[in-house]
């Protein structure tokens, strides 16, 4: 298998205020695809069009996150990924910086880029937030981290380059992992 970076396109486009998110995720993600590719995001609670995004039609996963006025959108072919999740935020934000992130991923203060690790990782597991994040263990190696999602697998991640003062991180699970 190829590096887990090199096998992930990453894209993100600024979305003006009022303007529906999902529809420039989307355009970014059928950029991205081949064409015939078919996006549905069916929520696996109540079927509606609010859960992780599918791709039919094509050998592909796809994930797309929101921050600080940007739609951000990775795909893998899925010969190289079994799953896949990014997540964003903003590097800075007023009302998030004065609550602070004590308590968010369990005892004491958390940062920023350990929790978009931790949602990058739930996303590729696909059962989002419905597991606690404080559960999910994160290990940092180089500049590399995997991340292990109680009841699930050992997700590789990284931090990817985005838009200016947002962080982002991906996950990704090789089809050669255990249990795929």
């Amino acid at each position: 298998m190829a590096s887990a970076r090199s096998i992930v396109d990453i894209a993100w486009a600024e979305v003006p205020p009022g303007a529906p998110r999902r529809e420039h995720a989307w355009r970014l993600l059928r950029g991205m695809l081949p064409a015939g590719a078919e996006l549905s995001n069916p929520c696996p609670r109540c079927g509606g069009p609010h859960g992780p995004v599918t791709v039919s039609h094509a050998p592909f996963l796809a994930s797309v996150t929101y921050a600080g006025g940007y739609a951000i959108a990775a795909v893998a072919a899925t010969r190289e990924a079994a799953a896949l999740g990014v997540d964003a935020e903003p590097e800075h934000d007023a009302r998030r910086d004065a609550a602070g992130m004590s308590g968010v991923l369990g005892d004491g203060e958390a940062s920023v880029r350990e929790w978009i690790r931790i949602e990058a990782a739930l996303k590729a597991d696909g059962r989002g937030l419905r597991v606690e994040p404080s559960t999910v263990g994160v290990a940092w190696a180089a500049s590399a981290w995997t991340a292990t999602v109680p009841g699930g697998e050992v997700y590789a991640g990284w931090d990817a380059a985005g838009p200016p003062g947002i962080l982002v991180s991906v996950a990704l699970l090789s089809p050669a992992s255990p249990g795929v």
